[in-house]
């Protein structure tokens, strides 16, 4: 089925902008980034758009889609009514470069501060041995695409610019989390994700979980272990007696 979509896309730039409207076909079996490259080619040709794969698996092409973050190329015409108006934005928790474009500056340098993979010392390579079990729960971690849309709906930044200096976000606490697991880092990470990268300021909403296109349970496998881990260090009592007693960290 062919029919004409009815449109509202952002175009604008760091200093401003406003959502503009435009009817463009749409066609059996599309996605949204689709309508956006048929904008680009019919209407808006100097309409900006970050996109490199086109199969969910690059992360490039992360935006809203009537308000919920979404991957362009992951969202389906099908789930919308012929009549109903489709609204596109960047990525709220970002500033933007033009239109579409968000910049995400703020992750890299997020990530830039989680202390790498740190084996044993006398550990070469080649001599790491774990076990499947650990293999398995790290490799959850690691299918992340760093789409970002966990970094976007996460309201302690979404809301709250302030907080951006101190709190790294779901998707570097799960990094810090899937090293602090892991049985061949010798870091360790607790007090780093809560003093250095704002552990404390997560309440486990599990928003950034629901917008996971990888389906990785964020929050459950990643932030609440971690904030046990953390619990565990600072307030067991019988850790806090043994710290005393032999001047020494769990």
């Amino acid at each position: 089925m062919t029919y004409k979509g009815h449109f509202r896309i952002w175009r604008g730039d760091e200093e401003g902008g406003s959502l503009e409207d435009f009817e463009v076909e749409v066609n059996e079996g599309e996605v949204v980034l689709d309508i956006i490259h048929r904008l680009q080619a019919t209407q808006a040709p100097d309409l900006a758009v970050r996109w490199n794969c086109k199969a969910g698996k690059c992360g490039s092409c992360s935006a809203e889609v009537n308000g919920r973050p979404r991957l362009l190329c992951m969202t389906r015409m099908s789930i919308f009514s012929a009549d109903e108006i489709i609204t596109v934005t960047p990525m709220r928790a970002f500033s933007v470069i033009k239109d579409l474009v968000p910049d995400v500056s703020y992750n890299y340098t997020k990530a830039r501060e989680v202390t790498s993979f740190t084996p044993p010392e006398g550990l070469g390579p080649g001599e790491y041995r774990m076990q499947q079990e650990d293999v398995e729960r790290s490799q959850e971690f690691r299918k992340c695409i760093e789409c970002f849309l966990c970094q976007d709906t996460c309201h302690v930044v979404r809301d709250h610019e302030e907080n951006k200096s101190a709190f790294a976000g779901p998707r570097f606490l799960m990094r810090a989390a899937e090293l602090e697991m892991h049985p061949l880092d010798a870091a360790d990470r607790r007090d780093d994700a809560q003093d250095e990268h704002g552990l404390g300021m997560c309440n486990i909403t599990k928003c950034c979980t629901e917008v996971c296109p990888e389906g990785i349970k964020i929050t459950d496998n990643a932030l609440i272990p971690m904030k046990e881990r953390v619990a565990g260090r600072r307030y067991d009592p019988v850790v806090w007696l043994g710290n005393k007693l032999f001047k020494r960290g769990s």
